[in-house]
């Protein structure tokens, strides 16, 4: 057997939202000619923050070549964004990449890499505008490419996120198969999935559910915002 055509990334770290990472690893894995990498500091299981434990495949240190490196979301995104041994594997090997992406707050960790500059970029809905203080420029759509940065909304959208990719590489029909493969027809029994279609007072329940976690991590994003406008 030939070696894989692509080799993706995906970045594993503790207290991540597991369908962040594995809807897109359902669609990427049943890609022709791919390997699919699991990535974190060491090879000890990583818990979720629900949690499932996963399995790295490989560690930071033993990867030097991707063709798409992403990076998902989820609370413990938050002091991911100042470990600088995520921060700097993350800047290593992002220039060799076809494809940067993030689903979900994954996005903040690339700008804290100083990824997203002058991008667009998309993220959860409860902190897309945090994108902003680390130069990049929100967009509230389910998956945003600009250049060669794609970036999914929020959890779920990892699936259209990882479809979008798949046909940027090998074409709409393969990307179509996988989809007829996974039955991908949503049909929610709610249309409550976005502050768009939400009705009003679910919205706010889960505004206020919300309220403290998100003001902490606004607090990091900000950190995080005046040490890249240092560097600069």
């Amino acid at each position: 057997m030939g070696s894989p055509n692509t080799r993706i990334g995906l970045v594993l770290f503790p207290k991540l939202t597991q369908l962040d990472l594995t809807g897109p690893v359902e669609v990427f894995g049943r890609m022709p000619d791919v390997e699919v990498i699991l990535l974190w500091k060491t090879l000890e299981p990583v818990p979720s923050d629900r949690g499932m434990c996963i399995l790295p495949t490989s560690t930071f240190d033993e990867c030097h070549s991707l063709d798409i490196i992403c990076v998902p979301g989820g609370p413990g995104q938050i002091p991911l964004m100042e470990d600088e041994d995520t921060l700097q594997f993350l800047r290593r090997i992002a220039p060799s990449c076809k494809f940067v992406t993030s689903v979900c707050t994954g996005s903040l960790v690339l700008g804290a890499a100083g990824l997203l500059d002058g991008y667009h970029a998309t993220s959860h809905w409860s902190s897309i505008d945090q994108l902003s203080l680390l130069g990049a420029i929100p967009v509230s759509h389910r998956v945003v490419r600009d250049r060669n940065r794609i970036t999914g909304a929020g959890v779920t959208s990892g699936i259209d996120f990882a479809l979008t990719v798949v046909a940027e590489l090998v074409g709409a029909d393969v990307a179509q198969e996988i989809q007829l493969q996974l039955e991908y027809d949503p049909s929610p029994p709610f249309y409550s999935g976005s502050p768009r279609s939400a009705p009003q007072t679910i919205l706010a329940i889960t505004r206020e559910k919300l309220a403290s976690f998100i003001a902490g991590r606004r607090q990091v994003t900000e950190r995080v915002s005046k040490r890249l406008a240092s560097q600069k």
